[in-house]
């Protein structure tokens, strides 16, 4: 007896082991597909270490491997990523398909980059299952998925808006005679053929997904009231799509269904809720959301409470109920989850005993007990989001039934509360995950958190939470995720943090945290891969130089933190490291040799601070793990010297990349064009001298360009013209010349800031320029431009009409600037640039007047004309100008009168029409009135009077009429000016013509003696030519005899 239970405890042991795919102990894997697995090991990304099992030669003992357990063969891969562990690679490795064997094989939430299906997955003929849902696929579905006649499940789905997989043909679907569930959800289906067909030739199909699949009535045709298709379908999805109407006629005998989604289907003014119901009377999950239903809809007399009944789930969301929770809902005895977010609510919400899962965000809730927090005993899930910060975080109320036991797993309540943590949320033991995130909590993190011994993930982040970190959540011994950051938090950080073995990532950011970090506060960290403690000032990490880190961090910031001891030498460790931050983290001196040996780290901030040296040390070893992070590289505002190395042309992950304000020399190198997936580069405030490189032109992603302050000469390669999608051009303070290109205007369409400031540019300013329709800066200040301004300048319409850009490129780089001289200084624009309209032509040799369509553009804040010899009036219509905050037409040689609809110039804080020949009454009113206390703005114009100026004026006629009067007299002068020019020119030619040549005329005697003296005075000059150069041949000749002798 004894025996026989040894054998059947071996035998159930051995069958549990590999039923569980830990590994087959007797069975050799196939060299030939474990050859294959390693092939697609190296081919892709596995940051997360997914894979790091797969060694050595038993692969049916690797992790999420499965074989057969007599042959050997590999039957199943089990590769699904999640949020913290993924596999990246910019393609599926065709050497899978040398699994011939394979029967399941799950590839979804994972990253291929875009990549398409591989056409080999059609070679798996073994096939039963195949997910590759949430993969970052892209493109057409190839057809020949159609050859894997055994499959059972097939999920092709995404959680993407965009980056969609499409069908052109669902003829391949044919061939699927097996299926049971097949999920195409985000795949477009607005172009397949054959698509009404598919739904005739699968009818063994159970499952059918095809939510936000842009189709509408047309694609379903006559099939919508068709009653012979899908006999067997229990599961249908058709939920955000574009159909209208009545409810298709393909569900009258869909009599099985368990499963309906109809949302966002738009039949409002057909809806019958009973109808639906009776047609349908098994349903136990239903989605309706987005429909426009109302009240009216969902409470018809005719409605059986019998067929509410049986369903479980249902989803309202979305649709306007309004006010008064619906009656009718209390009915449904079986109700386990109901999402009723988005639905105008705005009362208490009566208890159902049965509920486990509840959605309520979007709503009108005044108090925390509307919501039923400490009412509903047995729900696991409840949230509340984005409530409008109008529900008080309070206290079990004393009236309520309290229960003994809570069951609530999941709490949400983000977007919707102010006051304080209440004590009693500690009593919710069965939490898991507490999420009270992004509203106005203020007063302490209560100790009571710290008995939640089941609390995996504890977000507190961006509140006003006050005192210091409680010692009590050093606890948690269950927490993977912790986030307090952004919130008023101080003091030290507990030592017992680092106890939290199973914590994976820790948010501490943006607070006023203070204290030593040291070692201790890593002890148990072994899983860590985030940790953010950036923009605590007074926080100081000083861990010994030695110290070996327990983790492997992917994210990193320390950003605005103190570190000692000098540039941290555990981050030596940190091989897998993808990001990280040390922006003003007081580092200085050069950069550590050791750095260099580090794989490449996709984002690296080391900017603001005192590093020094040169840039060769960065780190320049092969990553196999970068994948997916916005590559940057931000060392700005350092003391880094020397050339910029060649070394970094080969960071072609590249996204942005900052070496502004340092002092760099040299040259760029050439092979900068190689960083052809940049969409940033600043250059800006260094030495760097030499031509621009062409080769800058190959980069066609750049956006933004800035190369201001350096010693750049020569002019303007005309291969950038091919940046089509330039929309920053800063090239200011160098010392290019040549002509302003015309191909800027003409190939730069999408410019939004031009700056050629502070160079040596000559010639005139390109009418093409006008062609920039984005434009809304343009600073050509402080060149040698000669000419007029172009009257075209009226079609910059980015000035007039503002300009917004599609992608906000500030989450790139913070210290992304624009430098414009606004009221007199130099200001650095950096978040606020792209509100910033401004034209500064000053400091040329422009001539001319100032053009009427400039005042066209209404949406400048700023317009510089001064210092160059424009001549004329101020346009009138200057007024029209209403944004205007500061305009300078100093130092010019304008005259007239200052035009009175300046006084309408509301915004106007900075005037400066100084060192003009302006003339008459300064006109006063409105905004003016405030720059009456600088009178310099108007010095320099002799024949001005009235305030602020201490000279009055002797007639103060109204300035309207004599505004009129003044350009009337003005014309007139200017017509009698012109004609006694021309009177001038022919009495001058009169008098020289007649007085010489008449006089000749009329005396012979005088004509034959002028004759004679010109003849005689030939002769002389002829003779004494000829002996002086009779002279010089001599003289050569007895030069030449003596040195002969």
């Amino acid at each position: 007896m004894g025996i026989h239970l040894i054998f059947i405890c071996v035998f159930l042991f051995a069958a549990t082991y590999t039923c569980l795919g830990v590994g087959n102990v007797s069975v050799l894997c196939s060299e030939k597909e474990r050859v294959a697995l390693l092939n697609f090991k190296h081919s892709i990304q596995d940051p997360f270490e997914m894979l790091s099992s797969w060694v050595g030669n038993e692969c049916c003992m690797w992790e999420r491997i499965q074989c057969d357990g007599v042959t050997g063969n590999v039957q199943r891969l089990h590769l699904k990523g999640d949020d913290y562990c993924l596999l990246v690679g910019n393609k599926v490795s065709s050497s899978l398909a040398e699994l011939r064997h394979l029967k399941y094989l799950d590839l979804s939430q994972n990253y291929f980059q875009g990549s398409r299906i591989p056409e080999f997955i059609g070679s798996l003929k073994q096939l039963t299952y195949l997910n590759l849902s949430d993969a970052d696929f892209q493109g057409i579905i190839p057809p020949r998925i159609g050859n894997l006649s055994n499959l059972k499940v097939l999920d092709l789905s995404s959680n993407h808006h965009e980056n969609f997989l499409k069908a052109d043909d669902m003829a391949w679907a044919f061939g699927l005679s097996s299926l049971e569930l097949l999920n195409l959800s985000y795949v477009d289906l607005s172009g397949a053929q054959n698509w009404d067909m598919m739904l005739h030739m699968i009818p063994s199909l159970k499952e059918l997904s095809l939510s936000d699949c842009r189709l509408s009535n047309v694609n379903l045709g006559p099939f919508l009231n068709s009653s012979r298709i899908l006999p067997n379908i229990k599961h249908l999805d058709l939920g955000y799509n574009s159909f209208k109407g009545p409810l298709p006629g393909l569900l009258q005998n869909m009599t099985s269904l368990t499963f309906l989604s109809l949302s966002a289907f738009n039949h409002s003014l057909t809806w019958n809720f009973p109808n639906l119901l009776s047609m349908i009377p098994f349903l136990s999950e239903l989605h309706l959301s987005g429909c426009g239903l109302d009240k009216t809809h969902l409470s018809s007399p005719h409605l059986n409470y019998s067929t509410l009944s049986n369903i479980q789930h249902l989803d309202l969301s979305n649709n306007p109920l309004g006010g008064i929770f619906p009656s009718f809902l209390t009915n449904m005895s079986s109700l386990e989850v109901l999402d009723l977010s988005d639905t105008m609510l705005n009362s208490s919400r009566p208890i159902m005993p049965k509920l486990l899962e509840l959605h309520l965000s979007s709503n009108k809730f005044k108090q925390i007990e509307d919501v039923g927090v400490w009412r509903q005993c047995h729900l696991k899930q409840l949230s509340v989001t984005d409530n409008e910060f109008a529900m008080e975080m309070i206290d079990t109320p004393k009236n309520a039934s309290e229960c003994s036991i809570y069951a609530l797993e999941f709490l949400e309540l983000s977007r919707s509360l102010n006051g304080r943590i209440p004590e009693t949320l500690g009593g919710l033991a069965n939490l898991r995950d507490l999420d009270l995130s992004y509203n106005k909590l203020t007063g302490s993190i209560p100790e009571s958190l710290g008995r939640l011994r089941f609390l995996q993930v504890l977000d507190l982040s961006e509140n006003q939470l006050n005192g210091s970190i409680p010692e009590s959540l050093g606890k948690l011994a269950s927490l993977t995720d912790l986030d307090l950051g952004s919130n008023l938090l101080d003091g030290t950080i507990p030592v017992s943090i680092g106890q939290l073995a199973k914590l994976c990532t820790l948010s501490i950011y943006n607070n006023s945290l203070e204290g030593a970090v040291t070692e201790a506060h890593f002890a148990n960290l072994s899983v860590l891969k985030l940790l953010d403690a950036s923009s605590n000032t007074k926080l100081t990490f000083n861990v010994s130089r030695g110290w070996i880190p327990p983790f492997q961090l992917i994210y990193l910031s320390l950003s605005s933190c103190n570190i000692g001891n000098g540039f941290p030498q555990w981050l030596r460790h940190l091989r897998k490291l993808q990001i990280l931050e040390l922006s003003n983290t007081t580092l200085s001196g050069p950069l550590p040799t050791w750095l260099r040996t580090m794989p490449i780290i996709s984002y690296l901030d080391l900017s603001h601070n005192k590093l020094s040296g040169s840039l060769k040390n960065l780190p320049n070893a092969k990553n196999d793990d970068v994948y997916g992070f916005f590559a940057l590289l931000l060392l700005e505002y350092n003391l880094f010297s020397g050339s910029i190395p060649r070394s970094l042309c080969r960071r072609t992950d590249l996204k942005g990349l900052d070496l502004s304000r340092n002092m760099l020399s040299g040259k760029i190198p050439n092979c900068v064009g190689n960083l052809q997936g940049l969409t940033i580069m600043s250059i800006s405030s260094n030495q760097l001298s030499g031509a621009i490189p062409s080769s800058i032109a190959l980069i066609s992603s750049l956006f933004w360009l800035n190369l201001n302050k350096n010693n750049f000469t020569g002019e303007v390669p005309p291969e950038l013209g091919n940046l089509q999608g330039l929309g920053v051009l800063d090239l200011g303070d160098n010392k290019l010349y040549g002509n302003i290109p015309n191909w800027i205007g003409k190939k730069l369409t999408s410019l939004v800031v031009l700056s050629l400031h502070k160079n040596n540019f000559t010639g005139r300013i390109p009418p093409s320029l006008c062609k920039s329709s984005n434009l809304q800066i343009l600073d050509l200040a402080y060149n040698n431009l000669t000419g007029t301004i172009p009257r075209c300048v009226g079609n910059l319409n980015g000035m007039v009409v503002g300009h917004l850009m599609n992608v906000d490129y500030t989450f790139i780089d913070d210290d992304m600037n624009v430098i414009q001289v606004m009221k007199g200084v130099d200001l650095e624009y950096t978040t606020t640039w792209e509100i910033v309209y401004n034209m500064d032509l000053s400091s040329n040799k422009l001539v001319g007047e100032i053009p009427v369509e400039l005042t066209a553009l209404s949406m400048l804040v700023g317009l510089n004309l001064s210092n160059k010899h424009l001549r004329g009036g101020i346009p009138e219509s200057i007024g029209k100008m209403k944004k205007l905050e500061t305009l300078d037409f100093s130092k010019n040689e304008l005259s007239g009168r200052i035009p009175s609809s300046m006084a309408a110039l509301t915004f106007l804080s900075h005037l400066n029409l100084s060192h003009n020949n302006l003339s008459g009454q300064i006109p006063t009113g409105n905004q003016l009135q405030t720059l009456t206390d600088d009178p310099s703005i108007y010095a320099g114009n002799k024949h001005l009077c009235g305030p602020p100026l201490p000279n009055t004026c002797s007639n103060h006629q109204d300035s309207t009429t004599t505004t009129t009067s003044k350009k009337k007299h003005k014309a007139a002068d200017e017509k009698m000016e012109v004609w006694l020019f021309y009177v001038d020119i022919m009495s001058g030619f009169g008098t020289g013509f007649w007085g010489v040549i008449g006089v000749l005329m009329f005396k012979k005697q005088w004509r034959h003696k002028l004759f004679m003296f010109a003849e005689e005075t030939m002769d002389k000059i002829y003779v004494a030519v000829v002996v002086k150069i009779t002279n010089c041949v001599w003289n050569l000749h007895e030069i030449k005899l003596k040195s002969a002798l």
